[in-house]
């Protein structure tokens, strides 16, 4: 689905990605893991189309090339920011629907919000709930299924567990997994190591804005070098 070759990233005077090569197939989980710094939120934006890059991203084998960031969403790419970034001042359900239009989806499905709402419950019960007084966990609930809304073809998400306490990370991941049962190609990036290579079928780690190892996940997450250096004393993953 997505092929990346000799991606370079410069922006704020830095030199944040150098020469990188990826390959996510369709329907599978990969995860982007590494230190801070190290490049993994460059790498999504520039997929984004939020950063400039240059070098080579096919998406369905399609050459992206300049392509804007909206249009590119429109196309399927579509990213749940670091953070979260709910608009505060709106509703749960205009949040949502705020999803569908900037992605440029025609009509209100019904289905697409039923999805939502079955995979968080939360939504539906607090839906003309303004965004901004939900929990860290429930608006990342909430930007995750903004971005279902825009019936993405690879969804991409930015430290879904950043700030979260272990519960909510749980019912966030477990969704996800359901998500990808049900097709979806998801591209994560993710500081907690160990999660991350549990979750996905092949990952890939950058360091210094470059790919260091790349591979299953299962190996990565067997690898005594990864296990020493993201695990520390706690060691391989069982």
């Amino acid at each position: 689905m997505l092929e990346i070759r000799h991606l370079d990233v410069h922006y704020r005077g830095i030199q944040a990605l150098r020469g990188v090569d990826l390959s996510v197939k369709k329907g599978e989980i990969f995860a982007l893991i590494g230190p801070n710094g190290a490049g993994k939120s460059s790498l999504v934006n520039a997929l984004s189309g939020i950063v400039p890059s240059v070098g080579e991203i096919r998406f369905e084998g399609e050459l992206l090339g300049r392509r804007s960031a909206h249009l590119r969403s429109r196309e399927g790419i579509i990213q749940v920011p670091e953070g979260r970034r709910v608009i505060a001042p709106l509703t749960v359900a205009e949040n949502l629907e705020l999803g569908r239009q900037a992605a440029g989806v025609r009509g209100c499905d019904a289905a697409d919000l039923d999805r939502v709402h079955v995979l968080f419950p939360v939504l539906k019960d607090r839906r003309n709930q303004l965004s901004g007084s939900l929990s860290g966990g429930q608006q990342q609930m909430l930007a995750i299924g903004r971005a279902l809304m825009g019936r993405p073809k690879l969804l991409m998400l930015d430290e879904p567990s950043l700030g979260l306490a272990p519960v909510i990370v749980k019912d966030v991941f477990r969704a996800l997994v359901q998500l990808n049962r049900e097709g979806m190609t998801i591209l994560l990036v993710e500081q907690n190591a160990r999660l991350a290579l549990q979750t996905a079928h092949c990952a890939a780690v950058l360091e210094q804005g470059r790919v260091v190892h790349q591979g299953s996940a299962a190996d990565l997450a067997h690898d005594p070098v990864i296990a020493d250096h993201y695990f520390g004393r706690a060691g391989l993953i069982a």
